[in-house]
This record gives C-alpha cells, structure tokens and sequence, in this order.
C-alpha cells in the first residue's frame, strides 16, 4: 500500500508500507499530480517497505525523476534490509548491507541503478511490463 500527502511548509510526503513492485506503479505516478508552486521537497518514506523489486526500483526512480523535473529536492529516508541489499546488488556494490542510501543522492548513481535494474527487469519472466511514465499514453 503506497499512501501520499502533501504536508504543509512545502513538503510532499510519499509513504510506502508493504511491497514496492509492480503494482506500485499508478500510485507512485500520482504522488504528485498536485503538487503546486509551493511544494520545494519530496520526502519518501521507506520504513514501511519491508521489500522491492526491480520493477518498483525502477518506479522510485521515475518518481525521483520526476520530482526534480518539477524542481523539487528529493530526499529518501527510512530504507530497510531488502530495498537497500537490492539497490546495492543492482548497483554491483558487494557485501551486505551497503550503504547505498547515502549513493542514492547522487546522480550518477541513480543512472546506474536505473539501466541496471532496467536490465535486470528486462530479462525477467515477465518484461512486458513497464514502469509508469513508459507507458505509451503518457508519452503523448
């Protein structure tokens, strides 16, 4: 379950409890389909997600994208065991538990996590599935 709120002083708030997958997708896509002039950070809540795929991944970092498309500073917090390991074995970062929070700031890490894990999702079972803004009817 993925709950969004715009909190006031010009933060959006995004908090994901359970598992970011797949399904995810739609609602991390609007998480700011209201976001006014006003708003200047996006905050994602992490401590609920006790488990990611590569496909949500994939949807964070669209949502990411996104954000600091519309000149928000984007701030993660909160990540568990499972996310991070799978961030850090994406990434190519041996050893467990890497600290692949603080990478995640920084651009040129997001890249490589981004083409990695699209790779990764590419050669899944089931890569006929797309994150959000891929969609055909967003791209118009």
């Amino acid at each position: 379950m993925i709950t969004t709120d715009v909190q006031r002083h010009g933060t959006v708030l995004v908090s994901i409890t359970g598992t970011l997958d797949e399904d995810a997708g739609a609602a991390l896509g609007r998480a700011l389909d209201d976001v006014t002039a006003d708003e200047r950070d996006l905050m994602v809540d992490l401590h609920g997600a006790v488990s990611m795929d590569s496909g949500g991944l994939l949807h964070l970092l669209a949502l990411h994208r996104r954000a600091e498309n519309l000149g928000l500073r984007v701030l993660v917090v909160g990540w568990q065991p499972q996310p991070q390991q799978l961030m850090a074995d994406v990434a190519g970062i041996r050893g467990r538990h890497s600290a692949t929070g603080e990478r995640y700031a920084v651009a040129g890490f997001r890249r490589l996590i981004e083409e990695r894990a699209q790779r990764a999702r590419d050669f899944s079972p089931d890569s006929s599935i797309r994150t959000w803004d891929q969609h055909p009817a967003r791209a118009a």
